[in-house]
């Protein structure tokens, strides 16, 4: 089995599963509870759930599964990294689909394996997701590293935005939410709805996702 994380606090890693398989989400709560330096928060069957009942106590990592009934877990990223900021999710699949892959990632996901991953593998990932790090299946990493190598670099786009509002659009890129910024930058929410007012005008977009997606593929941000 592998060995307890490294943690400067003694604490284990703490982990929630949304899985709608039964067998598969209780066989990870075993894998985690029975393992030194991992514990498993709490296991539900859909993102509804887990997004209403995870407020309760929330996790360092969530193991989130792709295909679910209701709201698929390739959604269900964005919305739980928006509610829970310092939240690392950590997708799991059972096939190496490309667009769900890169929208998984583009929503917040911190990592993407494959649910035949070993064990040892399996806990290797979470513990690299909760100190910072990026996991992925081979395949999968293969896949990204060959779709960026057949993507032209991104061409800058001229804009009029502000630094402040350059900067603004990169923490909520970062998944922060409004009154999360507004907490950073120790300003009201009303001072941060109309600096994204001036962003969507500069920018001739119409939503949060649209003003962050025209930033980064501008390297705006």
């Amino acid at each position: 089995m592998n060995e307890a994380p490294d943690s400067s606090e003694g604490k284990p890693i703490r982990v929630a599963i949304v899985e709608d398989d039964r067998l598969a989400r209780d066989w990870l709560h075993q894998l985690l509870d029975g393992t030194p330096g991992y514990c498993c928060t709490n296991a539900f069957e859909s993102v509804e759930r887990g997004l209403h009942e995870m407020a309760k106590d929330v996790p360092d990592v969530l193991l989130l599964d792709i295909h679910l009934p209701g709201m698929s877990g390739t959604e269900g990223v964005r919305l739980f990294r928006e509610k829970f900021q310092k939240l690392q999710v950590l997708m799991l699949t059972n096939y190496s689909e490309e667009d769900k892959v890169f929208e998984s990632i583009y929503n917040g996901a911190c990592g993407y394996l494959l649910k035949q991953t070993p064990p040892e593998k399996l806990l290797e990932a979470i513990s690299d997701a909760a100190t910072g790090g990026a996991p992925m299946s081979p395949g999968i990493a293969r896949m990204v590293v060959e779709l960026f190598q057949k993507t032209k670099p991104p061409v800058k786009v001229e804009h009029a935005l502000t630094p402040h509002e350059v900067r603004l659009l990169g923490i909520l890129a970062q998944g922060y939410t409004y009154q999360g910024v507004a907490d950073m930058l120790s300003v009201s929410i009303n001072t941060i709805r109309t600096y994204i007012r001036s962003i969507y005008e500069k920018l001739h977009v119409h939503s949060k996702s649209e003003a962050i997606s025209k930033a980064l593929r501008g390297r705006i941000i």
